[in-house]
């Protein structure tokens, strides 16, 4: 028998595998170098914010198989597919790929009467600048990438541009066989895509939610650490946890920003059905 999904299961499902897979992937360093490819699967479980500053959370629960490709200059990775571009000794310009998933507004006290958020893919130039080698194994660097915001709801539309510079370092082996990776940044977004999340147009306005016009600015600062461990050749275990402090950002005055904080905490396996003998440099 044949199994369809239906439009809003297939953007879930799209919004799952850039949002989990990344919580393995990145860290996943080995000393020894990667292979030049793998297939596998991955199950992984993640609760989140239903949107920034939002008071309500949800759970996510998925089993995807996952492809790997490290080529020099073309990868298949936890930010997509992309094209890396050398432009000197120490910098790198490739296009990135991130992802959230989409909330019902019926499922979101604050935002009753609202629309549904929708499926937001993020796509756009990353500018990578390496800052050196802290020391064996460990790699020091900060990620630059502007994208574009698409929503995926009944059609899609752009909701604006996010810039979100982060220092990122990784380490093949803390102990134990242990790999680690911590980010530190912030995240910045245009008008459009900050009314996308803060915003009440007067139509939506009630008593307890007043109109507001959201602006340009900062959502939030944010850091994390991500963690794996091989338990045999092909299974690998991994978590992540992640904090996002929204007191700074541009429209804490909206009825929707909620909170000043809010974790986000992942955990799940990977299996790995195939690989490549050849390695190449993490």
């Amino acid at each position: 028998m044949t199994y369809f999904l239906n439009a809003r299961a297939g953007r879930r499902l799209f919004a799952a595998s850039v949002t989990l897979f990344p919580l393995w992937a990145q860290a996943q360093l080995d000393v020894r170098g990667l292979p030049l490819w793998e297939v596998g699967a991955f199950a992984g479980s993640l609760t989140t914010p239903a949107y920034p500053a939002s008071a309500e959370r949800f759970e996510r629960h998925l089993v995807l198989p996952y492809f790997v490709y490290r080529g020099e200059m073309l990868r298949v990775d936890r930010d997509g597919v992309d094209a890396r571009l050398r432009l000197a000794p120490g910098y790198e310009l490739d296009v990135g790929l991130s992802g959230s998933f989409p909330a019902t507004s019926k499922d979101i006290a604050v935002r009753q009467g609202m629309p549904d958020l929708g499926t937001l893919v993020e796509f756009g130039p990353r500018l990578k600048v390496h800052l050196g080698v802290p020391g064996p194994g460990f790699r020091l660097w900060m990620d630059l990438p502007l994208r574009s915001v698409i929503e995926f709801n009944g059609g899609t539309r752009s909701q604006g541009m996010v810039f979100e510079p982060t220092v990122v370092l990784e380490g093949a082996d803390i102990g134990a066989g242990w790999s680690l990776s911590a980010k530190a940044g912030l995240t910045w977004g245009d008008q459009r895509v900050n009314q996308y999340f803060y915003g009440v147009p007067s139509v939506y306005a009630t008593g307890l939610r007043p109109a507001y016009e959201a602006q340009a600015g900062w959502i939030n600062a944010r850091a994390s650490l991500g963690t794996s461990k091989n338990l045999s050749v092909d299974l690998r275990v991994f978590g992540y946890a992640r904090m996002d402090y929204y007191g700074l950002g541009a429209n804490t005055a909206s009825p929707l920003a909620l909170q000043s904080s809010s974790p986000t905490v992942g955990v799940g396996l990977t299996w790995t059905l195939g690989r490549s003998d050849a390695l190449v440099s993490p």
